[in-house]
C-alpha cells in the first residue's frame, strides 16, 4: 500500500483492511473511513481493476454522503478484485463475508458488480447487510431504483436553477445500469428526451430520442445498448461531448477529468455514480458555467434506502425519505453556490459541519 493510499486526515480513514484467501483466490480491501455518526454503511464493489486508492476515495464519499443524508451511519466501502461475471460469485461473497465477520462497525451493501443476491449471502453468513431481497425483509434498492429516483429529484431542482425545464429537455446518461436505467425512467416521465446512452460495450445517440422500452428490452435480454437498431453508435468520449441540458454520469469514477472536461457541452451535470468527475474538473466546469451537483448530494438515494431498511422501515418510507432529503439538500446546495461557493466546496461544507459536531461527542 502506498503512502498516497493510506494517508490520513482529521476524518479518517479509521481502518484499512486487506484480505487475501489463497484457496479461493479472494483479494479484497475494506475501508472504514469514519464512524462518528454510527456504524459505517457502504457498498461492495466488484471489478478486476479496483484498488485501495479507489476504495479509500469511495469510502470518504460515503462518509460525506451519509452525513448529508442525515442518517445515523458513517462511511465505508469495500472492493473485491474479481470479474463481476464469474460463475462462483456467490461462493466468493460467502468467503468474503466470513472474513469481515468481526468488522462489526461496517455494514455491507450492493454496489457496482454486486446485487441483492450477494447481500443475501453476506446476511446468511454474518447477519449484517443491507440491500437484501424483499423475501428476506429487505428493500431491494436496485429493483425500486432508489439511487436513480434521488438523482431525478436533484435534477428537478437543478435544471430550473439554470433557467431550463425538464419538459422537452435533452438527457444523456453515461452508464445504463442500476442507476442509469431508473434515472432515465423517472426523468422521461417528467418530459425529458433521452438522446444518448452508454454501457460497458459502447454508446448510442439519436437526437430525436431513444425509446426507453426498447433499451430496457435489450438489457433484459443481456444485450448491449449498441444492439438497438436505428441509433448511431458513438464512443464514450463523443457521448460526454454531446450538447444537452442534462448529463448524468452513472458508471465508473473519473470519466470526466481535467483532460476532457473542456469537451463537455452539457448545461447541468448530476452525478449518478460515485466520484465520476474529478475535483479539478468539477472546478473547471463550474468556472465555465456548467452547474454540477456532486455525488455526495445527488446519489444518496441508495444509502438512504439502506438505512431505512436497516432500521426496519418500509419501501414507501424509503422513497419518501429519499425524495424529501434530495430536494432539501439540493436546495441548500444551490443556495450556497449562489452565495459564491463552488459546488464541491458547498457540499463539503454542509457535510463536514455535521461530522465535526458528531466527532465532538466521541471519546
Amino acid at each position: 500500500m502506498s503512502d498516497k493510499e493510506s494517508r490520513n486526515d482529521p476524518f479518517g480513514p479509521e481502518k484499512i483492511i486487506k484480505i487475501y484467501d489463497p484457496r479461493s483466490g479472494l483479494r479484497a480491501v475494506v475501508v472504514i473511513d469514519n464512524t462518528a455518526l454510527g456504524p459505517a454503511i457502504g457498498g461492495v464493489r466488484v471489478a478486476l481493476d479496483v484498488d485501495t486508492r479507489e476504495v479509500c476515495r469511495l469510502a470518504r464519499a460515503m462518509t460525506l454522503k451519509n452525513a448529508l443524508a442525515a442518517i445515523p451511519h458513517g462511511g465505508g466501502k469495500s472492493g473485491l478484485v474479481a470479474d463481476p461475471r464469474r460463475s462462483d460469485k456467490q461462493a466468493l461473497f460467502r468467503i468474503f463475508a466470513r472474513a469481515i465477520r468481526d468488522l462489526s462497525d461496517y455494514i455491507p451493501g450492493p454496489d457496482m458488480g454486486s446485487d441483492e443476491s450477494c447481500m443475501a449471502c453476506i446476511q446468511d453468513e454474518i447477519g449484517r447487510a443491507v440491500g437484501l431481497p424483499r423475501v428476506l425483509g429487505g428493500i431491494p434498492l436496485d429493483s425500486i431504483g432508489a439511487t436513480g429516483y434521488g438523482v431525478a429529484q436533484a435534477a428537478r431542482l437543478a435544471l430550473p436553477a439554470t433557467g431550463r425545464s425538464l419538459s422537452g429537455g435533452t438527457l444523456v446518461i453515461q452508464g445504463f445500469g442500476n442507476v442509469g436505467r431508473p434515472t432515465a425512467d423517472f426523468l422521461l416521465r417528467q418530459g425529458m428526451r433521452l438522446i444518448a446512452v452508454s454501457d460497458s460495450a459502447g454508446a448510442i445517440h439519436d437526437p430525436a430520442g431513444l425509446p426507453l422500452d426498447k433499451l430496457l428490452q435489450c438489457k433484459a435480454r443481456g444485450q448491449s445498448v449498441v444492439e438497438l437498431s436505428g441509433a448511431t453508435v458513438i464512443n464514450s468520449e463523443e457521448l460526454i461531448a454531446l450538447p444537452c441540458d442534462l448529463l448524468v454520469p452513472a458508471a465508473r469514477p473519473d470519466v470526466i477529468h481535467q483532460g476532457n472536461q473542456a469537451n463537455v457541452r452539457a448545461k447541468v451535470i448530476v452525478e449518478g455514480a460515485n466520484i465520476p468527475v474529478s475535483e479539478v474538473a468539477e472546478s473547471q466546469l463550474h468556472q465555465r458555467g456548467v452547474l454540477v451537483i456532486p455525488d455526495i448530494v445527488a446519489n444518496a438515494g441508495g444509502v438512504i434506502c439502506a438505512a431505512v431498511e436497516y432500521a426496519g422501515g418500509s419501501e414507501r418510507e424509503a422513497l419518501r425519505r429519499i425524495g424529501a432529503t434530495l430536494r432539501h439538500n439540493t436546495k441548500r446546495l444551490l443556495e450556497r453556490i449562489q452565495s459564491g461557493l463552488e459546488p464541491r466546496a458547498a457540499a463539503l461544507e454542509l457535510a463536514e459541519e455535521r461530522i465535526r459536531e458528531a466527532m465532538g461527542y466521541r471519546r
